[in-house]
């Protein structure tokens, strides 16, 4: 038996046949034509199936796993409509007279190379994206069959050197138990896709595309990462085991779909999910989430031509809202900018976009755009029970001066006779440093915070997140981010307030502790995640987690954190 070890990239065991997914290279060759312009409509033809190919995959993974996976997708229409891309191809057809397949080999091998060479690992994921779209399109070109993974139809562990998003948006769970590749990492899309899809993973391994083969039988360890190439029966019973332990251990959580969200010594405490479209809310209800507390309506806005009319917004806001019944949603205003681009705005590039013209920076310079979104949120207020918060608030002079235009189009509403909701409560993010230290003054004019740990993380240790070269510095549970959280909550608490979390921090097992011992109000984090933290937080005694809050407190690194985490644990 050989234990490949990799990275744990989603949690689960399966034990299955291995099945090859050869990355098969598409044969291109360079070929003289003697008319451009038909060559040219060849290309655009390949490309229209492609975009019909990616619009496809984008709705079934819409329905499937929602809008933040979906995503994917439209980074994918992007590229497949980006004019940097298809006028060089065009072009080079053109001047040079070659077949197609040759142009969008030379021109996509140029931007794959750029990527794969960039410093930040986000960056070098894109590099998967350009692959993706350029087989794709190739395979129009040569008219080559593409494996169907949606037509496997007998139980089987994938193991391939990489998997793109096309190909685990095509999984059929019910057969596809698992997958191992020699690349990856937790943050990579076949890996997020893995974890929506609820099926364990093991990525990074470098090596188990070389040691498998087809029908070798395989145990995917998806906790440990690690991927045991034909285990012997005792082995094979072992994880048996572990498989029923795990899917008992789901089904407990199941049970708690409807119960109140309860420490062991009485405190009731709010566990909410982060979605991007109305399409999530399902999910969230399933997850027994009690509310949204994170609504990204930045997804609204992507993958289009211009911006959501009133009425588009309107109509999504109140289904979120229809939908939840009456539990509260948090509705985050317009956060563009970062790693998050809409072209039509057209703003200009920067040389540190995450510090840059984004968020509620452009919102009060774009107030076109910011009013149109404040009249569909005020619209829609009447159909649930809608908190709004304004993202990225450095300042009480931009809070205020957000207020202000809310204000203004609540009171434009009432004099066109259209009904708003008296009762929305208005808050922030705390995700910047300095809002986090001025807590106190924002407590008294805001009805709530919710900290983004995201960024308040990797702008507290001045540390890219995306930038594996520093990424040790992202560290959630340094005594520093855990000191800015706890300013925040006593500083709400004093004026009466609620704290939310809608940043990763909120659904990690190693930080709940230590966030019930801060006295966090709401937990807010992806909805498979919802039951396995109620059935956490039930277990937890707040009075003893203040005291394991206050120890971490005074720990040095977030080394010593995670060990006084541990011990309790123990």
């Amino acid at each position: 038996m050989l234990n490949i070890k990799g990275i744990a990239a989603a949690p689960g065991y399966a034990i299955a046949k291995a099945l090859i997914l050869e990355n098969t290279e598409l044969s291109v060759e360079k070929r003289t034509v003697q008319d451009g312009d038909m060559e040219v409509t060849r290309f655009r033809e390949a490309l229209a199936l492609s975009i019909a190919d990616v619009e496809k995959l984008k709705q079934r993974t819409l329905e499937q796993l929602g809008a933040e996976k979906a995503e994917i997708f439209e980074a994918h229409l992007l590229v497949l409509n980006d004019p940097e891309l298809l006028s060089p191809i065009e072009g080079k057809i053109q001047k040079e007279g070659i077949n197609a397949e040759y142009a969008l080999h030379e021109v996509s091998a140029g931007f794959i190379s750029m990527f794969e060479n960039m410093k930040s690992s986000y960056l070098r994921e894109r590099a998967a994206d350009m692959k993706d779209v350029t087989k794709r399109i190739l395979s129009h070109l040569l008219k080559a069959k593409v494996l169907d993974l949606a037509a496997i139809n007998e139980e089987v562990i994938l193991v391939a050197e990489d998997l793109t998003p096309s190909e685990t948006a095509q999984f059929n769970r019910n057969f596809v138990k698992g997958f191992a590749t020699n690349v990856g990492g937790k943050t990579s899309h076949s890996a997020i896709m893995a974890r929506s899809l609820e099926i364990p993973a093991v990525v990074g391994t470098k090596e188990v595309l070389q040691q498998v083969k087809d029908g070798d039988l395989l145990i995917l360890d998806g906790m440990k990462g690690t991927v045991l190439l034909n285990p012997d029966d005792t082995t094979v019973a072992e994880y048996r085991l572990k498989q029923e332990q795990y899917e008992a251990q789901r089904a407990e959580w199941a049970k708690l779909r409807n119960v109140p969200t309860v420490t062991k010594d009485g405190k009731q405490v709010e566990l909410a999910a982060n979605i991007g479209t109305p399409a999530d809310v399902a999910n969230v209800l399933l997850n027994g989430g009690e509310a949204v507390g994170l609504f990204r309506t930045e997804y609204l806005y992507m993958g289009r031509a211009s911006t959501p009319s009133e009425k588009e917004q309107f109509t999504a806001y109140k289904a979120v809202l229809e939908r939840m019944e009456g539990k509260p949603v948090v509705v985050r205003t317009l956060d563009i900018g970062g790693d998050k681009e809409l072209p039509y705005l057209e703003l200009p590039k920067e040389m540190n976009p995450f510090l840059g013209f984004r968020a509620i920076r452009l919102c009060l310079e774009r107030q076109d755009i910011f009013r149109t979104q404040l009249r569909a949120l005020l619209r829609a207020s009447i159909y649930g029970n809608l908190r709004i918060m304004f993202p990225m608030i450095a300042t009480l002079g931009e809070f205020r001066q957000a207020k202000t235009v809310l204000l203004e189009e609540k009171t434009k509403l009432a004099a066109e006779g259209i009904q708003v909701s008296g009762e929305i409560e208005l808050g922030i993010m705390v995700e910047i440093p300095s809002t986090a230290v001025l807590s106190d003054l924002f407590a008294k004019e805001v009805d709530f915070f919710s900290i983004g740990t995201n960024d308040l993380i990797q702008y507290t240790m001045a540390s890219d997140r995306m930038n594996e070269r520093v990424a040790y510095l992202y560290q959630p549970y340094n005594p520093s981010i855990l000191r800015l959280v706890k300013m925040v909550i006593d500083a709400a608490h004093a004026e009466g307030k609620w704290v939310g979390m809608c940043g990763e921090m909120a659904g990690d097992p190693t930080a709940i502790p230590l966030l019930v011992g801060l006295g966090l109000d709401e937990f807010s984090m992806s909805a498979s995640s919802i039951l396995p933290a109620r059935s956490q937080i039930s277990k937890l005694s707040t009075e003893e987690m203040r005291k394991l809050a206050a120890k971490a407190l005074a720990c040095g690194t977030a080394e010593e954190v995670i060990a006084l985490v541990q011990r309790m644990n123990m």
